[in-house]
């Protein structure tokens, strides 16, 4: 991807009936430590206690970039807290 080059993800809160999603847009390089913090946030959902993973179901290791989450599994994504994940 191209120097200061951005990634755009869709993550679906999953534990609300109602699905609701946030568009969130940053640099391919921003840690996706923070975009879980951010997305978290905005949910009003402790982030220490959440975990992002894909429509398949697939735990998200945070400690990567933006970009290779996205490059390896896409724009789509769901924000599950922890209490319900098992």
């Amino acid at each position: 991807m191209a120097e200061g080059a951005k990634v755009e993800f869709k993550i679906t809160l999953t534990s609300d009936p109602k699905l609701p999603y946030k568009v969130v847009k940053v640099p391919e390089n921003a840690p996706f430590t923070a975009v879980l913090k951010f997305a978290a946030n905005e949910f009003k959902i402790s982030a220490e206690s959440s975990a992002i993973i894909t429509n398949d179901n697939v735990g998200i290791n945070p400690a990567q970039s933006a970009g290779n989450v996205f490059m390896k599994h896409g724009r789509d994504l769901r924000l599950i807290p922890r209490d319900r994940v098992g």
